[in-house]
This record gives C-alpha cells, structure tokens and sequence, in this order.
C-alpha cells in the first residue's frame, strides 16, 4: 500500500510492480539482462535475484550511465555477478556469450532517458523493438521482459506508440503481453507492457 491524494492505495505503483514480475522470473542461478542500466537500480536488484551462482548482462550507450552502475555494483560487492557493456541494447544478441542461447529468465527496460543526465539522449523505438526480438531469441520459455515505459516527453510518445503497435502484434502462441498503468493520473504517468514468453 502506498499513499496518492492522500488515501491508501492497494494497486502496485510502477516500479514496485515490475520487480514483482522479475521476481517471479528470476531465480538464484539464472541468467538476466539490464537493457538499460541507468544508474544501476535495476542492475543491482537483478545481481541480488541471480546470486552468487547466476549473472546479469547490462547495456548502456552512455559511458556515465555504465560508471554509475559499476559503482552502485562495487559498494554493494556483487560486480561478478554483472557484466556491462557500453553499447546500445539492440546489440545484445552479438554481445551475450552463445551458451546464454534459450537461458535468459528475465530482462528489464527502464525506456526515456537517464535520471540527472542528458535529456536529448533517448531510447527509440526502432532500437528497443529490435532488442526485445533479440531476448525473445535467447530467452527460456517462461522468461518474462519488462519495459517501463516513460512517455511524458516527445520522443516518448513516439517510442511508446512503436511498442505498443508491435506488442499487440506478436503472436499468441510465441508470448502473453500485459499492460499495466495507472489510467487517470496527470502528466502521462509511466506504464508497464510485460512480455513473457511461451
């Protein structure tokens, strides 16, 4: 439960949900991706999922963003378990070792631009589609990806249209896509598409 006007609400917020839904992918010893790793939020919370045994594979194209992940990892003494790759994630399927083909549990997408940096710098589309083609190829059956979808900017809108096209698009019988969002809050609240594949 949180609090939002003043009242109690039950409904998962956001990001709370979407590390539900991670969690119900991802276990000691799996394997996991970060297509955006920010400031390593996610990165970390998916190291801690993982364990010991397991490992995470984190994208970023902004050198700031992979320095602050390494350091979020570094304090937290889970760097092992996490290799960064300063590269755009629709790049993944040539960066991820060939054994990780049909083992990926669970990937996150933190979509828009990097918290506290540059705001011209965004994700697209184009690229994110071809990502999520790309973890559909390697992930395992049952394997969920989860994009938070931030669109109260320009390039947002148009990112978040692309998606939504292509996830109502793909076929039943390759994965389930869920949708989840707060439907009537002001300033173009994020959303969730969860793609959890068959």
């Amino acid at each position: 439960m949180f609090l939002l006007g003043g009242f109690q609400v039950k409904l998962d917020r956001i990001l709370p949900y979407a590390r539900i839904l991670l969690e119900k992918a991802v276990s000691p010893g799996d394997l996991a991706v970060d297509a955006t790793a920010g400031n390593g939020h996610d990165t970390l919370f998916l190291a801690s999922l993982v364990g010991e045994s397991g490992h995470v594979f984190a994208f970023d194209i902004q050198e700031q963003a992979i320095e602050n992940t390494r350091k979020r990892l570094q304090e937290n003494g889970v760097q092992e378990r996490v290799t960064l790759f300063h590269k755009s994630h629709d790049e993944l399927k040539s960066c991820l070792p060939a054994d990780c083909a049909g083992s990926i549990a669970g990937a996150i997408f933190n979509l828009g631009y990097l918290p506290g940096g540059d705001k011209h710098v965004v994700t697209k589309g184009h690229s994110t589609i071809a990502a999520i083609e790309h973890l559909l190829d390697c992930m395992a059956s049952g394997g969920i990806i989860v994009l938070v979808v931030y669109h109260g900017h320009p390039e947002g809108a148009v990112e978040r249209d692309e998606l939504l096209s292509y996830v109502k698009a793909l076929p039943q019988d390759k994965a389930h896509v869920l949708h989840y969002g707060f439907m009537n809050q002001v300033n173009s609240p994020p959303f969730i598409i969860a793609i959890e594949k068959r």
